[in-house]
C-alpha cells in the first residue's frame, strides 16, 4: 500500500493554485475577529477559571490526546460549538476526495457539518487541527488546507459555494483561517495561556456559530447524502 503523502503548505499552494492573502484585513476575517466582551453566566465563569488555570499549568507538557480531552473539549463547549439541530460536530473523522485529479485524504480532528447522529453530510462548516507542543506530527496548516480542499469539492457536488472557516491549534497557539475559492487568510496568533486572549478565542468561536446559522445555513430542508 502506497504511503500517504504528507503535504506541505507550499506544495499545496503550487499544486492547487492557492493564494495566501497576507495580513488579516479581509472583510470576512475582520468580521469574524470583531467580537464583543463575553457575558458568562456563573457556571461558565467557574468553568473558564478552572480550564484556564489547568491550561497555564499543563499546556507545555500535554500530548495530543491530553490537549483534546482536558482542554480543547471544554473550550469547544464554552465556544458553543456543540450539536444543535442538524448542525453536528465530529471528532477524528477521515475525509477523502479527488481535487484536480489528485487524491487527498486527511483526518479532521474536529469539524461541524450537516448531519445526523454519527453520520455527516458534506463537511463544509468548520475544521480544526489540534497539535501538541511536544512531538507534533505532520504540518498542521497543510492538513487544514487539505481538509478545506476536500470540503470545497464535496460542496460543489451539492451546488454549495461558501467560504470555509477553521482554526489551526499547536499547543497554546491558535490561528484562525478562512478559505474562499482558492484564496485563504490566516489570523495573527492567539495565546490560550493568556487570559484575555483565551476569552477572545472563545468569543470568536461563538461568533462563528452565529455566522453559520444566520448566513450560511439554508432555511429549506436538505436531502442528506450521508458518509460514514
Amino acid at each position: 500500500m502506497a504511503k500517504k503523502k504528507q503535504w506541505k503548505e507550499t506544495e499545496l499552494r503550487v499544486a492547487f493554485n492557492l493564494e495566501r492573502i497576507l495580513g488579516t484585513e479581509t472583510p470576512l476575517m475582520e468580521e469574524w475577529l470583531d467580537v464583543s466582551k463575553l457575558d458568562f453566566d456563573a457556571f461558565e465563569q467557574r468553568t473558564f477559571d478552572l480550564i484556564y488555570a489547568k491550561g497555564v499549568q499543563n499546556m507545555a507538557t500535554w500530548g495530543e490526546e491530553d490537549l483534546k480531552m482536558k482542554f480543547l473539549s471544554v473550550i469547544v463547549t464554552l465556544g458553543k460549538m456543540d450539536d444543535e439541530g442538524i448542525i453536528v460536530t465530529f471528532f477524528d473523522k477521515p475525509l477523502k476526495g479527488i481535487v484536480n485529479n489528485i487524491s487527498l485524504s486527511v483526518k479532521s480532528d474536529f469539524m461541524m457539518a450537516k448531519g445526523f447522529m454519527d453520520l455527516y453530510q458534506t463537511p463544509f462548516f468548520h475544521f480544526q487541527e489540534y497539535k501538541p507542543q511536544i512531538n507534533p506530527t505532520g504540518e498542521s496548516m497543510a492538513q487544514l488546507l487539505e481538509a478545506f480542499l476536500i470540503a470545497q469539492e464535496k460542496n460543489k457536488e451539492d451546488g454549495i459555494i461558501i467560504p470555509l472557516y477553521g482554526c489551526e491549534i499547536v499547543g497554546s497557539s491558535w490561528r484562525f483561517v478562512i478559505m474562499e475559492n482558492r484564496q485563504y487568510c490566516i489570523s495573527t496568533v492567539y495565546d490560550s495561556t493568556n487570559r484575555e486572549e483565551l476569552l477572545q478565542i472563545i468569543a470568536i468561536l461563538r461568533k462563528y456559530k452565529t455566522l453559520l446559522k444566520e448566513r450560511y445555513m439554508t432555511p429549506e430542508p436538505m436531502v442528506l447524502k450521508l458518509d460514514r
